[in-house]
């Protein structure tokens, strides 16, 4: 299996330029190959590969090929080639050049766009892309967050206290779904400034639509022929329902934060969320942010914020549930240092290193974005492989970090190695890398530590069951969990 890695000097180096012929073959990499010069199942006429992955399962159907074919090898999805990158090293090359080299593949803003959506920070690309970046980035800066920290505490509390009515009844808790309304109460209130509140009042007209938008998403965007704009099946009609339902709601939020701005002029130059700072830049004259704009990127933080934290949580809890001397050491970090939910402070949890460590390792291993398909703007070379404009380059981003070639013990969960400087932290990219690093990763990292320190402070951990199956929708994510808990001793 070793061999597969072995990519020599041509796996150190990626280069784009506008012409293939004005490239520079990388030192001793030998003769460059074309797509159709590199290895890869076999396809049918119209379909290619399609048959060969499910969506439920496609990000380890291709993890399965990568494992057969190498690190560079070709795939299909109808008529669309596509080169197969699951190196590292060419890996971070790749999403280090974007947006200039690359772009998200033209279906995926197709499909929103279909569905009557918005481009946010997620679709949008260049011009529009840097605009929108530095509002975002800027709305979900250490600082912000810090200064929003005592609403996220609360929701904390929330389902800390939902938890413990549960273990006193001594009830399974289904744990997916308290995670999302966690996780979606946190987004409402920190970007939108709106208390929701899932947690005791239930799921809202939101919650109840994110998952089916995300799955249908996803769906279309590998299939290989639109046949929904043909025929619409019952799915497609619920899906499309589903779109109007959170334009809706989406456009209710903007409604609130406008109403809250007249009421309060204070808010334009001092906004109090994400929602407001973006209405701010919007009505500023060369801003590049519309209307449009801020609808995109409310549904954005929605659809991303609500998913990828709440498996990234769910997969940690059952991680932990499974490795009692990790469970043990992170629950008496969290007793020494943040014992009390309702005294939380964040320099608390700037302290739990350990948490911290677990959950990098339960990301390593359970990533919530297990790959991550690019779109080339211009002809460029990828390790030795010449790459056409316009084609896609799939990036494989959990092969190395899992590949005992690669890393020691790579199958166990050892969150140990994030405290020792491991090359764990070369080889995992659970939020990316490059210029479109995810910008909500300290504010998910955040959020799993409260969560984590709201659990093991007051609960001890009896058990997680349930289907722990790994399912592609729009993250990777486990099947239906279901957690006990009794209250700690002591």
């Amino acid at each position: 299996m070793s061999q597969m890695f072995k990519t020599g000097p041509r796996a150190a180096a990626i280069l784009c330029a506008m012409d293939t012929a004005n490239t520079t073959t990388p030192p001793g990499s030998g003769a460059l190959r074309q797509l159709a010069d590199l290895p890869g199942p076999a396809g049918l006429p119209f379909l290619g590969n399609a048959l060969q992955v499910r969506p439920r399962t496609i990000h380890a159907d291709v993890e399965a090929m990568a494992q057969r074919y190498g690190p560079l090898f070709r795939f299909s999805i109808g008529r669309q080639q596509a080169l197969v990158v699951a190196d590292a090293t060419l890996v971070g090359g790749v999403l280090r050049d974007r947006p200039d080299g690359f772009r998200r593949p033209d279906v995926t803003a197709q499909v929103s766009d279909e569905l009557g959506g918005e481009r946010g920070v997620f679709l949008a690309e260049g011009t529009a892309w840097r605009n929108q970046r530095k509002m975002v980035m800027q709305a979900f800066a250490p600082h912000a967050i810090k200064a929003y920290f005592p609403l996220l505490a609360r929701v904390g509390r929330r389902l800390q206290s939902r938890w413990a009515q549960a273990a006193r009844e001594g009830r399974p808790i289904a744990l997916n779904a308290d995670l999302k309304r966690f996780t979606v109460d946190v987004v409402a209130g920190l970007a939108f400034g709106e208390e929701i509140n899932t947690i005791e009042h239930g799921d809202d007209v939101v919650q109840q639509q994110l998952e089916l938008i995300m799955e249908g998403t996803a769906r279309r965007s590998l299939m290989p022929l639109p046949y929904w704009r043909y025929i619409k099946l019952p799915f497609d009609r619920k899906l499309e329902a589903a779109v109007a339902a959170m334009r809706k709601a989406t456009e209710g939020y903007i409604a609130n934060a406008r109403r809250r701005m007249q009421d309060d002029p204070s808010r334009v130059q001092h906004p109090q969320n994400m929602l407001e700072a973006m209405l701010a830049a919007a009505d500023q004259e060369g801003s590049g942010i519309d209307h449009g704009a801020v609808v995109g990127n409310v549904s954005t933080m929605l659809l991303a914020g609500e998913d990828t934290t709440s498996s990234a949580l769910a997969w940690l809890i059952w991680l932990l549930s499974r490795h009692p001397a990790a469970l043990q050491r992170a629950q008496q970090e969290v007793r020494r240092m943040a014992p009390d939910a309702g005294a939380f402070t964040i320099e608390q949890m700037d302290r739990l290193e350990y948490i911290d460590a677990c959950a990098h390792e339960a990301m390593r291993l359970k990533p919530p974005a297990p790959f991550l398909p690019l779109q080339t703007n211009r002809d460029c070379l990828v390790g030795d492989v010449q790459v056409p404009k316009d084609a896609i380059v799939w990036c494989v981003l959990r092969h190395d970090s899992v590949s005992e070639s690669r890393l020691n013990n790579a199958a166990q969960f050892d969150p140990q190695r994030w405290l020792d400087g491991s090359s764990a932290r070369q080889l995992a990219m659970p939020f990316g890398s490059g210029p479109r690093l995810c910008p909500g990763r300290y504010l998910s990292l955040l959020e799993i530590k409260v969560a984590m320190a709201c659990l093991l402070g007051r609960f001890d951990l009896v058990a997680v069951e349930g289907d722990s199956e790994e399912y592609h929708r729009f993250v990777m994510a486990p099947g239906a969990l279901t957690m006990r808990l009794s209250p700690a001793a002591g």
